[in-house]
């Protein structure tokens, strides 16, 4: 199981509408909006990579209002 945290950058008056369609997301765990330079942390749990990369490049990605993200892997230390 891979977890990632993914800081999301949103386009202005679009925060609230990219939060609700990022919980509709197979994997996603839970959104948060933030204050600093990222808008929305969502915590996602994928079963591998290759699953993890479909998550934020067919579904995050693919969010309209969705400007960037950052991708933070979970690992063990």
């Amino acid at each position: 199981m891979i977890q990632a945290y993914i800081l999301v950058t949103a386009a202005i008056g679009r925060v609230r509408q990219v939060a609700k369609e990022l919980e509709r997301l197979a994997g996603v765990k839970s959104v948060h909006v933030v204050t600093g330079p990222y808008d929305i942390v969502v915590f996602v749990e994928a079963k591998d990579l290759a699953k993890l990369t479909n998550t934020v490049v067919e579904g995050i990605h693919k969010i309209k209002g969705v400007v960037d993200t950052n991708t933070a892997i979970v690992v063990e230390v």
